[in-house]
């Protein structure tokens, strides 16, 4: 009887399923490359690992066609929108740059924060809400330029997955929605130059091996030079002023064998802006992510994460006033993930996250003979820790289910100094906490439910149920996407933010006969 199994390789390349013994054809095919298709024998536990090599290098003629994609029909997620680099450069820019988070504005449910604003609202909810990931590192504000260009370089980054419901349990902490960005690895077989110039900014991208078919990089950098052009004015007041931002992308990776994997990627950015020698702002954002792939045996994958990311701005003032504003917020996060694949209909997914988050309100520190008195805020720290277990599975031919629950557990640590309030915002009490004593906790259980019933390969109908938590607090009072916003964690004032989450969908495929030209 002829049969045919189906399976996925995750973020890293990792993929298991099961076979019957004997011959058997095994086709490998990912969009925008060339399908392979291998004749094996199954008589034992294998590993195949296959180089995919990019489609389209051989035109004996011209031949446009097309594949219809059944993802979106067949797959569990509800809300779930797969974005690849190419359909992002494809879409017309402003300024000559492709930009990440522009795209996701087109999407429907996603509305812009405003013209040039690179905030977006996903069905509703805030700016705040939406969870954004750069190789798992959170990232807190993901604009340059007040909001006029997202800080995600698209030469640096390979794919886009943006969840706007039916979040997967693994994913938590904002209530609304989850994009998640991957950056390239690098060509590990040649070296490679790529670059841009546009009408405000210039990129430059550089990869390739460390060691042939084992290890590669990729360094990725974009500056722009608008501050270049004040330097020609005949005032000097301008031409001593600055405004520009740059960013930089970099990864590491090395395969130590068929079972270890070491990925190291980081990413740098800073805005500037000052007028001669009376003020000066700038901000920036940097994370670090060091991940260890391991395969334990041919069913069970798993991936270790430490992740460093932060947020600052500084503000200057060089006048008779003399002082300067300062803040920060950075995260500390440790993520072990488990992915076991028992048979060829669960996909069980499992780990623990732990974070710690520290907030450093804006202080105001008076300079010599300023008539500006120093103010510092007391810093915040929480300490937020998760666990969850969810499980694809293919009930039949026409039904899955993705279930799954998270139970995430949140204290505000101290040490500091804790006010109480009245209805009408009066103190009431006043404590002092000591270094991590527990001043408050919060423990969250988020049930995850996905289901996908399919009438035929063109048909079918999706529902989904979610809760989702969230202890980060942005305090704003525009939708630009200003520096100057402020930070504040869920306390024994300020309780999480809650968010349940349903949504049914219908979703069709019309037939359309592949169109050839020649």
């Amino acid at each position: 009887m002829n049969s045919s199994q189906i399976a996925r390789t995750n973020n890293y390349g990792f993929y298991s399923i099961q076979l019957p013994a004997g011959n058997q054809s095994i086709a490998v095919s990912y969009v925008g490359f060339d399908e392979q298709v291998f004749n094996v024998v199954i008589d034992r536990d294998s590993v195949l690992n296959v180089d995919m090599t990019p489609g389209g290098r051989k035109l004996d003629e011209v031949v446009v066609s097309g594949r219809r994609k059944i993802g979106n029909v067949s797959g569990v997620q509800t809300g779930l929108v797969k974005l690849e680099i190419k359909d992002i450069k494809n879409i017309p820019v402003v300024f000559g740059e492709q930009d990440v988070l522009k795209t996701i504005q087109l999407l429907p449910g996603v509305t812009s924060g405003g013209e040039g604003s690179s905030s977006f609202y996903v069905r509703g909810g805030g700016g705040d809400q939406n969870l954004i990931l750069l190789d798992e590192a959170a990232v807190y504000n993901a604009s340059h330029l007040f909001g006029f260009f997202s800080t995600f370089n698209s030469d640096a980054i390979k794919d886009v997955n943006f969840y706007k419901g039916g979040m997967p349990a693994h994913f938590g902490g904002k209530v609304s929605s989850v994009m998640d960005i991957s950056m390239i690895d690098g060509n590990n077989k040649e070296f490679g130059v790529e670059g841009g110039v546009g009408l405000i900014a210039s990129r430059l991208k550089v990869e390739g091996p460390i060691v042939k078919d084992k290890g590669s990089f990729m360094i990725s950098g974009r500056r722009t030079y608008a501050d270049l052009f004040l330097k020609l004015s005949k005032d000097e007041d301008v031409n001593k002023s600055k405004l520009f931002f740059y960013d930089l992308n970099a990864k590491v990776n090395y395969r130590f064998d068929n079972k270890n994997s070491l990925f190291l990627s980081g990413y740098f950015g800073k805005d500037a802006m000052a007028y001669s020698d009376l003020f000066d702002f700038n901000w920036g954002n940097a994370t670090g992510t060091i991940r260890w792939n391991h395969v334990w045996t041919n069913k069970l994958f798993s991936n270790t994460t430490f992740i460093y990311s932060d947020f600052n701005y500084n503000v200057n003032i060089e006048d008779n006033s003399n002082f300067k504003i300062t803040s920060k917020i950075e995260n500390l996060n440790f993520k072990q993930d488990f992915q076991y694949y028992p048979n060829n209909d669960h996909q069980i997914r499992f780990g623990v996250q732990a974070s710690v988050q520290t907030i450093r309100p804006a202080s105001l520190f008076g300079g010599e003979g300023s008539a500006v008195n120093t103010i510092e805020i007391e810093p915040r720290k929480g300490l937020e820790t998760a666990v969850y277990v969810s499980d694809e599975w293919s009930i039949s031919d026409k039904f899955k289910a993705l279930y799954g629950v998270r139970v995430n557990n949140y204290s505000m640590l101290g040490p500091g100094t804790i006010y109480s309030f009245d209805a009408d915002g009066n103190a009431t009490e006043k404590t002092i906490y000591e270094k991590n004593q527990i001043i408050q906790n919060y423990l969250t259980v988020e049930p995850r439910l996905s289901l996908n019933y399919m009438f035929n390969d063109n048909q079918s109908i999706k529902a989904s149920l979610n809760r989702n938590s969230q202890n980060l607090h942005q305090l704003t009072n525009t939708t630009s996407s200003l520096p100057t916003d402020q930070f504040v964690l869920s306390s024994n004032n300020i309780k999480p933010q809650l968010a349940n989450q349903v949504s049914l969908g219908y979703f069709q495929n019309f037939e359309m006969q592949n169109m050839k030209l020649r």
